[in-house]
Formats: structure tokens, C-alpha cells, sequence
């Protein structure tokens, strides 16, 4: 299941709406850095086709996980306001919805219920992040999965939204209106 899920099952379609209307088509060609480490992010991003690699300069030759349609990126740097911890390099011809922090942040400030249900749905975004990639790493470190078997479980639990059709059918929406976007290479 896709992780925007999160994102989109708690925003309303005007939200969505605005997200289309401010953001951006990004193409990435393969090997191209989309987020790079320790320099500051402009953007939100939104994974709409493609797969990725994120990668720390301290273990260059580890990848620390897979990102694929669906993803949110960023949103740590968000929600911290320092620069992200890692790269994101495309693995394949990928594209992205870049979404400007600044306009983002315009109307958190200004709008109170967007704010509440972005907060609400970045919280528990990053809530499964953690729950998953802990119990992974310690399930992994003693030898009861496979890194294929993690992956697997780094689903969405379909219990966590209500509205999880609904949710999978902004998403769809989304992906097709960027995908019939003008691209921007960056």
C-alpha cells in the first residue's frame, strides 16, 4: 500500500487541490540526486513514479531504503527544520511532485484546519516509519527476516485510515495530473 496513504486519507481534496496547484513535475533521470545530504530542502516531495535509493555518506556503499511511488520525502526536514541526514538518488527515470516549504508553510500558518490535518497526517506517517523500520532493524539484526520480508512489512496497515479507498483514489488522481504536468528536469 502506498505511504502517501497517510497523507491523503487525513487531507480533504481542497488540500490535495492546493498540493497540485503549488507543487511541481519533477523528472529525474537515473542517478540523479533529488535530496542531498546536509544541504537545505526547498521542497516537499511526493514520489509519483519511479524508485529511489537512500543513501548516508557514512555507509556509501549501504543502501539504507528503497523509496517507490507512493512515498513522501522530506518531510523529516520538515519537521525539523535542519537539513536532511541522507541522499536520495533516482534509481530509474522517476518522477516527483515538488511542493515549495515556503507556500506550504504560508498556509499552515494561515489555514488552521489544513494545519491540523497535515500535522495529524505527518505525525502518523512518521509514527509507522519508526515502528516499522525499528522492529525491522531488530528483527533483521537477529536474524528472524529477510530484507525482502521487511520491505514487505513496510506496508500500510489498512486499519490505521478509514478513508483508505478514498485516500487511494486522491493518490491515483494526483499521479495522473502529474504525470499530464509540464516536466521540469532539475
Amino acid at each position: 500500500m502506498r505511504k502517501a496513504l497517510f497523507f491523503l486519507g487525513i487531507l480533504n481534496d481542497a488540500d490535495v487541490e492546493f498540493m497540485l496547484g503549488v507543487g511541481r513535475r519533477l523528472d529525474l533521470k537515473p542517478s540523479e540526486t533529488l535530496i542531498r545530504e546536509g544541504r537545505k530542502l526547498e521542497d516537499l516531495f511526493i514520489v509519483v513514479d519511479g524508485m529511489l535509493t537512500v543513501r548516508v555518506a557514512a555507509l556509501p556503499e549501504t543502501e539504507v531504503a528503497r523509496v517507490m511511488a507512493g512515498e513522501v520525502l522530506g518531510e523529516i526536514s520538515f519537521a525539523d527544520s535542519r537539513p536532511p541526514s541522507a541522499s536520495v538518488i533516482s534509481l530509474e527515470r522517476s518522477t516527483v511532485l515538488a511542493v515549495p516549504l515556503e507556500r506550504l508553510n504560508r498556509r499552515l500558518e494561515q489555514e488552521a484546519p489544513f494545519a491540523a490535518r497535515f500535522y495529524r497526517a505527518l505525525a502518523v506517517f512518521l509514527a509507522d516509519r519508526l515502528r516499522t523500520t525499528t522492529a525491522s532493524q531488530l528483527a533483521l539484526g537477529r536474524g528472524e527476516l529477510s530484507q525482502a520480508q521487511i520491505d514487505d512489512r513496510d506496508e500500510l496497515d489498512v486499519g490505521v485510515l478509514e478513508g483508505v479507498s478514498l485516500a487511494n483514489t486522491r493518490f491515483d488522481s494526483l499521479q495522473r495530473r502529474v504525470r499530464e504536468a509540464p516536466a521540469i528536469t532539475s
